[in-house]
């Protein structure tokens, strides 16, 4: 039985009507889901559907839960994410764990490492990407559909449960010695950050490329929830400043905006404050995240099978403007021991 096979026997058998899959097609990149667009056309009318199913391996261990759940949650508070449609954690049609969401038709993701991604527009673009950004820092978790799932750190153990689950990756996966990495993870464990103002969703990936824009200045979605968690919400803040993400443009984050501009947005928006020694605490851990990730794919690419050119460039190109990143925030930061 083909894929669109079973994937019209289980929307037929969860709608109790007959249904038709056409357009199926494989989205490239998503190393921790496989990714589908297709159409599903029903009696008198047609869905335009994206399916995310667990590969049979992945390169981020992330609960699929998580992702759709943080979907809905952001969904009924009006952000623009895709509308939630079904989530299957049993062995069903589709055999892997997997959910279905509606597919957003106009717009398109800027690649971070595309110069001038936005054009004209990154300045409309930016102040939407850190409104939406404190929108999410914003909002309370309690008795929003993710937090059934999510586990609830303290506001003073925030930084530790995220910096002791990513140096946990590093040691699982890097393939040779980091010695920047460690000296970063030794000067974030003796200077923590103070607690959080609050506790979060963190989007976990909010950055340039995991949004889609029309092209005139508008942001139609926000995707790729799949590492979302509740935290500290200057995680968030720290990965979107990020400079890898700066379309090679020092002067404006996610070449889109100057830095202080687009602080002023997040604090306004999110009602929060920024402490300077916090951020800078969040904006190393960020890259020291990356490190992780980037570790992650070069193991994928070499041993695990995964032969897409993105692992293998991430875990050549981007682990090193990391360690430069790494290397230069160690080098100005004050007062740390």
């Amino acid at each position: 039985m083909s894929l669109s096979d079973k994937i019209a026997a289980y929307l037929g058998r969860l709608w109790d009507q007959p249904v038709e899959i056409e357009n199926l097609a494989r989205i490239p990149g998503g190393a921790s889901r496989e990714t589908y667009r297709f159409d599903a056309k029903l009696p008198g009318q047609t869905k335009a559907l994206i399916l995310r199913r667990d590969p049979v391996g992945s390169l981020i261990d992330t609960d699929r839960r998580l992702e759709f759940l943080a979907y809905q949650s952001f969904y009924e508070l009006g952000i623009p994410v895709p509308e939630p449609v079904a989530l299957e954690m049993a062995e069903t049609e589709l055999e892997r764990p997997f959910f279905i969401m509606g597919r957003i038709e106009v717009g398109k993701a800027a690649s971070p490492f595309t110069v001038e991604a936005y054009g004209d527009h990154a300045a409309m673009i930016g102040q939407q990407f850190f409104t939406y950004l404190g929108h999410i820092a914003k909002a309370d978790p309690k008795g929003m559909p993710i937090s059934t799932v999510a586990p609830a750190p303290s506001l003073d153990t925030c930084w530790s449960v995220a910096l002791d689950y990513w140096a946990g990756v590093i040691e699982a996966d890097g393939l040779h010695p980091q010695p920047i990495v460690q000296a970063a993870i030794r000067r974030l464990r003796r200077n923590p950050p103070p607690p959080a103002q609050k506790l979060s969703v963190v989007h976990g990936d909010y950055r340039t490329g995991n949004f889609l824009h029309d092209g005139m200045g508008k942001i139609t979605a926000i995707l790729d929830w799949e590492m979302a968690h509740l935290g500290d919400p200057l995680e968030d803040l720290g990965w979107a400043l990020d400079p890898l993400w700066g379309h090679y443009d020092p002067g404006r984050v996610g070449g889109m905006l100057p830095r202080d501009e687009a602080l002023a947005l997040w604090r306004a928006t999110s009602g929060l404050e920024i402490d300077p020694r916090a951020l800078d605490w969040w904006s190393l851990f960020n890259a020291v995240k990356g490190q992780a990730i980037w570790a992650s794919a070069a193991k994928e690419f070499r041993t695990g099978g995964l032969t897409d050119p993105v692992l293998g460039f991430s875990g050549w190109y981007t682990a090193r403007r990391h360690d430069k990143i790494i290397a230069d925030r160690l080098a100005t930061l004050e007062g740390w021991t």
